[in-house]
């Protein structure tokens, strides 16, 4: 009974998933990354995001809640929920990259199905800039780097 007992532990554990798919944003000269304001999603999140942009050398500008995609040529929307199971914890994220309203890249983390997987206590600061990375694995300033010709 003991074996059969831990069995099932051990099948509820696993069975269990976290996710994560990222489809990276092509390689493309970006100065301005217009992010659409999503009130409905925690503060540190998009302070997060911002940050993490910045260090990849991106410049961001928020815009209001009601914009659209193409209302810049660059623009970023972005959701995410959190949940609590003995700490509170980022749950869900998804963050979408448009080029002239066209989606180019998408980054979401998945953890809803996770709810017996202690990996889904993230730190979700760490977890932002990870998908920062894989969205853009590139920086701006090296898209604006040029090389001088020889003499």
């Amino acid at each position: 009974m003991k074996w059969f007992t831990m069995l099932c532990f051990v099948l509820m554990l696993f069975g269990c998933s976290i996710s994560q798919q990222v489809d990276p944003v092509p390689r493309m000269e970006i100065e301005n990354i217009c992010i659409i304001e999503n009130p409905d999603v925690r503060e540190g999140f998009i302070e997060a995001y911002r940050s993490a942009l910045d260090s990849k050398g991106f410049q961001t500008k928020m815009l209001m809640k009601s914009s659209l995609p193409d209302d810049c040529p660059v623009t970023s929307s972005y959701t995410a929920n959190w949940r609590w199971d003995l700490l509170f914890y980022m749950a869900f994220a998804d963050i979408t990259v448009y080029t002239n309203g066209m989606r180019v890249g998408r980054a979401v983390y998945d953890s809803l199905g996770g709810s017996g997987n202690p990996a889904k206590f993230i730190n979700a600061e760490n977890k932002i800039r990870e998908l920062v990375d894989l969205l853009f694995p590139y920086s701006a300033t090296a898209e604006r780097t040029t090389v001088a010709p020889a003499h």
